[in-house]
Formats: C-alpha cells, sequence, structure tokens
C-alpha cells in the first residue's frame, strides 16, 4: 500500500508549455539524453525546465541548447553547469530526416517534453512551424468555445 502512494508522489514528466502555443508540432521523436548523475539526481526532483530550450543538427549529432537542469542541491564539486549544452541520442535515420526538413527551412527542432522511461530519461522532440499571432488568436478562441460547451453539458447534466 505505501510502494503505491510513494510512486503517486514520484516525479512524471517536465513539459514545455510554450511549445503547443508557438509551434504547430509535425512530426515528434523519442530521444534518449546524454547527463551527468547530478542532473538525472535533479530531475528526478523535478528541478528542470525546457521552455526556452532548442535543438540543432551538427555534424549528424543532435545538440539540445538552454535547457535549464538546476545544480544537484547535495553535490559536490563535481557538480554540472546548469544550461550546458546536452547531447540527444536519436537514430541515424531520425538524425537525417530532422536534418532535411531543418534545411527545407521554416522549421524548428524543439523540446516537448522530458520524462523517466524506466531509469532512463528521455526527450520528446517535434518538429514545429512557428504560429503567428493570428493562428494563437485563433487556437485560443477555439479554446474559449470549447471550454463554454463543456460549462454548458455540465450544467445540463445536473
Amino acid at each position: 500500500m505505501a510502494a503505491s502512494k510513494k510512486e503517486s508522489e514520484r516525479f512524471t514528466e517536465i513539459r514545455n508549455s510554450k511549445a503547443l502555443r508557438d509551434y504547430s508540432i509535425g512530426e515528434r521523436f523519442e530521444a534518449g539524453i546524454q547527463l551527468k548523475g547530478t542532473e538525472v539526481k535533479s530531475i528526478r526532483a523535478g528541478r528542470a525546465q525546457i521552455n526556452d530550450a532548442f535543438a540543432k543538427v551538427e555534424k549528424g549529432e543532435v545538440w539540445l541548447y538552454n535547457a535549464h537542469i538546476e545544480q544537484y542541491a547535495f553535490g559536490n564539486i563535481h557538480n554540472h553547469d546548469a544550461k550546458r549544452i546536452r547531447k540527444l541520442l536519436l537514430h541515424r535515420r531520425h538524425i537525417e530526416k530532422i536534418r532535411m526538413a531543418l534545411e527545407a527551412g521554416g522549421q524548428a527542432l524543439v523540446p516537448l517534453r522530458m520524462y523517466f522511461k524506466g531509469a532512463l530519461v528521455k526527450v520528446e522532440v517535434g518538429l514545429g512551424t512557428g504560429k503567428k499571432l493570428f493562428d494563437r488568436r485563433d487556437d485560443m478562441r477555439k479554446k474559449a468555445v470549447l471550454r463554454e460547451v463543456d460549462q454548458a453539458m455540465k450544467q445540463r447534466r445536473r
């Protein structure tokens, strides 16, 4: 009984709240990430953010920039730098597909969420096309209408 309570209190995932607002996400990829031990401990504690992060393909490898993973509170002199560049681990064919899409122009590789899969940290990245201001306003209007419909249906059920 105690094990299930402890499991529910555990960290689940870190989301990029700006990604779906600012980008129309097309294809998504699950990538591993190369981390140090203290970074994993900080992520497990939920002390990371990827809102300003982005990824690039350089020399056949994918790198994650601006992902902020706080220094581990109980670390020592071997603690990591909070904003260091981290390597994303993807299959070669996925890297080629991403590279071709980025070179074609108009798209960006955006991290959507960071989560644990077993004991491994995974990053979900997506190829996104930037939204214009009027696109974002349209999305906000649609969400407001759906919210009103849900509230009306809830009132009707009572």
